[in-house]
């Protein structure tokens, strides 16, 4: 991912906090040469020094099978983005698009059953920890959850390089930066209002 220096990010812990925000992402891998992705929720687990990317999809998919042969996986994680126009500044310029994006390159092996099981057992714990009757894994019952788990295929991506851009508007003078802030609010848009809070938030972290 080409990232001009402006847009840089190398903290790690803002890194690891947005794909834990994020965590649907974008898997790909390639087969025969050409390029296939499936979407999918993601967990970030750390062993040690080590983060690995952990997850499963359908048996069917032809994908897990694609790792062997894959030296490194991408994954893509995105927030939200924004359209930016040129006309919310005081000189003239062009338009341009304000995003987050993470792109994560790794190598991929499949889970055991028992460690898919403790996966598929993190994952409900994280979604549904806060609901009014949440479906935890000890709350399903062992017929269910062996008749599933044979459907799908679990795996783990070791972390070898991280790429990471935060672009939003950091090349803008103050006046056209607060000026697209408020422009962005009056796109009545949920993505527009969210990159504005993004760049709310870098203004008061002073970055």
């Amino acid at each position: 991912m080409y990232i001009s220096k402006y847009y840089k990010v190398t903290n790690a812990d803002e890194i690891w906090e947005f794909v834990q925000n994020n965590s649907f992402g974008t898997m790909v891998t390639t087969k025969h040469g050409r390029p296939i992705a499936t979407h999918l929720p993601l967990q970030l687990i750390k062993e040690g020094d080590t983060f690995y990317l952990t997850g499963h999809m359908a048996y069917g998919n032809p994908q897990w099978r694609t790792f062997r042969a894959s030296e490194d996986v991408l994954v893509m994680f995105q927030g939200p983005h924004a359209y930016i126009s040129s006309s919310w500044y005081e000189e003239e310029n062009v338009p341009t698009w304000n995003y987050q994006a993470v792109h994560v390159y790794g190598e991929a092996s499949i889970l055991s059953e028992e460690e898919l099981k403790q996966d598929l057992a993190m994952l409900l714990q994280k979604y549904e920890k806060h609901r009014k009757n949440p479906v935890l894994w000890n709350k399903l019952s062992p017929e269910l959850l062996e008749q599933q788990i044979k459907g799908i295929v679990g795996f783990k991506i070791k972390v070898k390089e991280i790429q990471a851009a935060n672009k939003l508007s950091q090349n803008r003078n103050e006046r056209d930066y607060q000026n697209i802030i408020h422009k962005l609010y009056e796109e009545n848009d949920l993505n527009s209002a969210q990159v504005a809070q993004l760049m709310e938030q870098k203004v008061k972290k002073g970055l």
